[in-house]
């Protein structure tokens, strides 16, 4: 299974030095008790365990969540360079730290390509000995048993800290420290992961711990102080290579002092503080390839086999978003091809790209993908220099950069490029009108007017509806707007078709009249009645000469004519039952048909829907998903409260770049294809994304297959391409092109994972399985798939490392976990039918399908801050949020009552009150206000220092991420249960309402990751 290190020698054990005993362990011979090593360390102090009863056939079965934890092994995160701390009988140094580890890092290995390197990188690891269960019943054993129980030590004895680590076992303490405040009480009724508490510390590099204080070590391996004294047993390897191959970093799991609890210190679990963090290796060994925020894989080593592929248990895949917006200082550069037209070859219509090459003195260029000869046009012509490289390299974009946008010429165009075209369809009846739903989206369209894409081509037009359809003309040569009634639902006739769609620049006059009296047409409407299919097919019908965006505004669950809904509602004896997945799809098949046919005019639909109540989000979202288009959901929709989020998303909508009628392939090097697609589209063939209107806030993810037994190349070449028109009215080629090195080992291919892509694949997948199966058979594969990418990894170090019962995982893959965590418990996943509405669920599901890597990953692992003391302290004008702010782990534990913290996932923000905050503060940000029910209090800028500062700071979390615009909620400590569905819940490390913390997540991974390893 690959655990071999084939060619490597096998290298004899040196006898121990008089003085030290090595700090690498080997395996005691069966059936003999480690010894302990030497006289006491200076510094440690023993750490004595109470025993407790338990049955000797192995760690027992996995608990219910909340039980007392059953004897369960250490947990270790694998990093390259590190050594592993052998067992011992001695604790930490007195005082026992803070829970924080510090990484003493070796040089990681070269990289070799297609070479067999060293079978594993180095292993991180999170280890120590667990304590048996608190039960004197006999348990169900699963397993094999861990070290500490088959090594005849007693099964509580900590390991020691590695050179330079911390202990990670804190004194017992009842009290939490909060961001930056001192201990207090724990918040009576929050939920906790931990026994252990202690400040939280950040997951730490060698880079970032203290500066060693020991002298320099002329030859050999240097040996931290504690490490001597172990056990005379371990030897020191003769390989230096051998040596860095087994480092691990250790953090103890024991029982706290004069306890019966097993007990953890989280504080030291990896989380991604610092946001995603992208690959940097790949980029900078292939700086030709276009930007990850482009492409991303989820591992930049290609396996060279089917047989070594089918061991990667996590996805081969990659995410794609053509569109996105260029980094800061940069753009993509546009090139025309002019009269010999555009450079592609003739066998696979690959586009020229940085990663071909010329032959014949110029006169030929290989394809990178398919290896064939194209003849080089006379027009694009030039000779070579001395390496082979043209001699105009400098003056050609396409040759040196991983991304273009081409011109394409007019046989790229089956008609003449379309015009931008917005049309509306907006429900008018009762509830819509109550809201404020019709003023505020009438008020934006007409401030967005000047700002809309393609000027002056542009072309808009109007449907309302309620129980009965409503035409405008809005012809130019008009004072103001016809409005035509149509009430025969069944056999639609569009009157006057040809002055329903008009150009905005023409009839800007009447389009702003009919948008003045929009409001006040319908004020006193009572008709409560939905005919919203007949007045999708009536837009339909008036858009499918040319096509273009159809934003859906609707406010009520459809009620009369084709595409009416039953209220299915959420029927809890529904839910845990094979039936459970029909709530979450299309109930009528009129919206899919709808959808398709759109798709093949290019319609692109985007759904913004307002109503309270249930409105079937299942069946409306359809038309999104198949379009390419999007869902916005405001229940409850009040214009007081939510019309500033109405807005700003709608008019980021109509003013961001769009590109129309486009399509979407991606090419792959010989042996590897395309083997499905993820997202909001339509496909078109078996590799061709019908996209109607795309821009910059979507994404895909493609997975990848092996369709040779073996590739025969070093590398392979992936090349997207979006075939589109700009709102300018040219017809453009996007080509993003990237290369990635094959590889014959396994271990290389975890070292080159991207968990951020991995993630937004897998949150893809679980999201469309969610479409055929119950929520828990979704949340349990993606458990099981973390489990068997861990459990392979661990069998290529088996044979090598002395792994005991320690869960390891590479670098690379640390976050890994707790995304798989935070996946399982975001709306779509989480709970049953009492945790969210459908309607959530599914509007959650169709926006996470379309969000771009880094935004998904935000909105999985939100941020949360600790502003109070920030705001306190001199103004700075350029403050940025990640200089000025620290993101705290999503716990409980996080929170002090002194404090005044902001929750941002991106899609909403929260402002946390602790009950002790200062009222000097409260009345400074709040007004009047400050001590009322946060519920009735909306944040509004005071005149003062601090409450200026804060807007300051929320308007730039805002304009970070200008897609969606976060409402900002106020919540006071203690307001239940407003507190804790706001806020509470959403801090997804603590156990909360029976789901798992991270802690008991992490444990479970482990037993599984040991059964059959």
């Amino acid at each position: 299974m690959g655990t071999e290190n084939q060619g490597y020698p096998n290298f004899p054990a040196r006898p121990p030095h008089p003085s030290s005993s090595s700090p690498f362990a080997s395996a005691p011979p069966p059936g003999v008790p480690p010894q302990s090593g030497g006289p006491q360390t200076v510094g440690f102090r023993p750490h004595s365990q109470p025993t407790r009863p338990f049955t000797p056939s192995g760690p027992p079965m996995a608990p219910p969540v909340g039980a007392v934890r059953p004897f369960q092994s250490p947990m270790v995160s694998q990093n390259p360079g590190s050594r592993p701390p052998p067992p011992s009988a001695y604790g930490g140094p007195p005082g026992g730290g803070g829970g924080s580890f510090q990484r003493f890092s070796a040089p990681p290995p070269a990289f070799q390509g297609t070479q067999n390197p060293p079978p594993s990188g180095p292993p991180q690891t999170l280890a120590g000995h667990l304590s048996p269960p608190m039960s004197l019943r006999p348990q169900q054993q699963m397993g094999p048993p861990p070290q500490s129980m088959t090594s005849g030590r007693p099964g509580g004895y900590a390991s020691p800290p590695g050179p330079g680590f911390q202990q990670s076992v804190p004194p017992v303490n009842p009290s939490y420290s909060g961001g930056g405040g001192g201990p207090q009480q724990s918040f009576p009724g929050y939920p906790s992961n931990q026994v252990l508490q202690g400040p939280p510390k950040p997951f730490q590099s060698a880079s970032q711990g203290p500066v060693s204080s020991y002298p320099p070590q002329t030859g050999g391996f240097a040996q931290h102080p504690a490490q001597q004294n172990l056990h005379p047993s371990y030897a020191p390897p003769t390989s230096n290579v051998q040596g860095l191959a087994e480092d691990f970093n250790s953090l103890s799991l024991s029982n706290i002092p004069g306890s019966l609890e097993p007990g953890l210190d989280p504080s030291s679990f990896p989380r991604p503080l610092d946001g995603d963090v992208e690959p940097k290796s790949f980029a900078e060994m292939y700086p030709m390839n276009c930007h990850s925020r482009y492409l991303r894989l989820t591992t930049s080593a290609i396996p060279n086999s089917q047989s070594l592929a089918s061991r990667w248990h996590l996805p081969l895949g990659a995410v794609v978003c053509p569109l996105a917006e260029a980094p800061e200082g940069e753009e993509v550069p546009l090139v025309d091809f002019g009269s010999c037209g555009i450079i592609r070859c003739r066998r696979c219509r690959t586009y020229v790209n940085p990663y071909v090459t010329f032959a014949d003195s110029g006169r030929k260029w290989k394809c990178n993908i398919c290896s064939l000869l194209n003849d080089v046009p006379g027009e694009y012509f030039s000779h070579l220099d001395a390496t082979g490289q043209r001699m105009d390299m400098d003056q050609r974009p396409e040759l040196t950069k991983g991304s273009v946008d081409i011109i394409a010429p007019t046989e790229y165009m089956v008609r003449p490029p379309m015009p931008p075209i917005y049309f509306f369809l907006i429900d008018v009846s009762f509830s819509a009108t109550k809201s404020g739903m019709l003023e505020v989206a009438a008020q934006t369209i007409k401030s967005c007017l000047d700002n809309l894409p393609g000027y002056p081509r542009t072309q808009i037009g109007f449907i309302t509806y309620d129980s009965t359809l409503h035409f405008y003309n809005l012809k130019s040569s008009l004072s103001q707007p016809q409005m035509m009634v149509v009430s025969d639902l069944d056999d639609i006739l569009v009157p006057l078709p040809d002055d329903l769609l008009v150009n905005l620049s023409e009839s800007r006059n009447v389009v702003e009249a009919f948008l003045d009296s929009l409001s006040l047409m319908f004020k006193d409407n009572v008709n409560v009645e939905s005919a919203f299919g007949p007045a999708l097919r009536a837009a339909y019908m008036v858009m499918n000469q040319l096509g273009g965006k159809l934003l859906i505004f609707q406010n009520s669950l459809p009620s009369l004519g084709a595409g009416r809904l039953k209220l299915r509602g959420d029927d809890p004896r529904v839910y845990g039952t094979d039936k459970e997945y029909t709530l979450r799809v299309a109930e009528d098949k009129f919206y899919k048909q709808m959808a398709a046919d759109c798709t093949k005019f290019q319609i692109g639909i985007n759904v913004y829907a307002f109503s309270d109540k249930y409105t079937d989000i299942a069946s409306l979202g359809t038309l999104a998903k198949y379009t390419s288009g999007q869902v916005y959901y405001y229940p409850g929709f009040q214009s007081s409260i939510h019309g500033d989020k109405l807005r700003n998303e709608l008019a980021r909508d109509l003013t961001r770049e769009t590109a129309w009628e486009a399509v979407l392939r991606i090419r792959c090097g010989k042996g590897i294809r395309s083997s499905s697609y993820h997202g909001n589209f339509m496909l078109r063939s078996t590799d061709l994304l019908a996209l109607p209107a795309v821009d910059c806030d979507k994404a895909y993810a493609v997975q990848l297959a092996l369709e040779e037994t073996l590739l025969s190349t070093p590398t392979v070449y992936f090349q997207v391409a979006l075939l589109y028109t700009a709102s300018c009215g040219e017809r453009r080629i996007r080509v993003h092109t990237a290369m990635a090195p094959v590889v014959t080992d396994l271990g290389e291919m975890y070292r080159q994972a991207d968990t951020g892509a991995i993630v937004s694949v897998y949150a893809r997948l679980a999201i469309e399985k969610t479409l055929s199966a119950k929520l828990e058979d979704a949340r349990n594969a993606i458990q099981q798939k973390i489990v068997k990418a861990l459990r392979e990894y661990r069998n290529l170090h088996s044979v090598q490392h002395r792994l005991g019962s320690r869960l390891i995982y590479p670098e690379s893959l640390k976050f890994l976990s707790l995304y798989g965590l935070a996946l399982c418990k975001s709306t779509p996943l989480h709970g049953g039918p009492a945790d969210a509405s459908i309607d959530e669920r599914c509007a959650a599901g169709f926006t996470m399908m379309a969000l771009p890597l880094k935004k998904l990953l935000k909105l999985l692992y939100p941020s949360l801050y600790r502003v109070d003391e920030w705001l306190l302290k001199p103004s700075v004008d350029h403050d940025d949020v990640k200089d000025v702010l620290r993101r705290l782990p999503l716990a409980a534990e996080s929170l002090d009552s002194r404090g005044l913290y902001i929750y941002d996932d991106g899609l909403r923000l929260v402002l946390w009150f602790g009950r002790m905050l200062s009222p000097d503060i409260a009345k400074n940000l709040l007004g009047a206000d400050f001590a009322a029910e946060l519920s009735r209090v909306t944040l509004q800028e005071q005149e003062n220092g601090m409450s200026k500062k804060l807007m300051r700071l929320i308007k730039k979390v805002r304009e970070n991420d200008p897609s969606y615009h976060p409402m900002c909620f106020l919540v006071r400590q203690g307001e239940q249960p407003r507190e804790g569905f706001i806020l509470l819940r959403n801090l997804f490390e603590d156990q909360m309402g029976g789901s798992t913390g991270y802690v008991d997540w992490m444990l479970q991974i482990h037993r599984q990751v040991q059964q059959n390893s």
